[in-house]
């Protein structure tokens, strides 16, 4: 039989503090606002996946700087 997972309220606070390094899929999406199906994409292309046995892991400091880089390199193109 398998336990409940607890849902943490302050993950964002967490994650900003950097205390929390690695988030879920559905967290991920919370934090950044995405889908899931969008956020999965963005997080392959940035490289963030981790897998441990059955669970998938996104690092949430690449997500970042991959995001603001893509900023950067639109903002330049325009």
């Amino acid at each position: 039989m398998g336990y409940s997972r607890k849902e943490n309220e302050n993950c964002k606070e967490l994650v900003q503090s950097g205390v929390k390094k690695y988030v879920r899929y559905d967290e991920g999406t919370k934090l950044f606002s995405m889908g899931l199906t969008t956020f999965k994409k963005v997080a392959k292309e940035a490289g963030a996946v981790i897998k441990v046995h059955r669970i998938t892991l996104v690092n949430v400091q690449l997500i970042e700087n991959y995001l603001d880089r893509k900023i950067t390199v639109r903002g330049r193109d325009s």
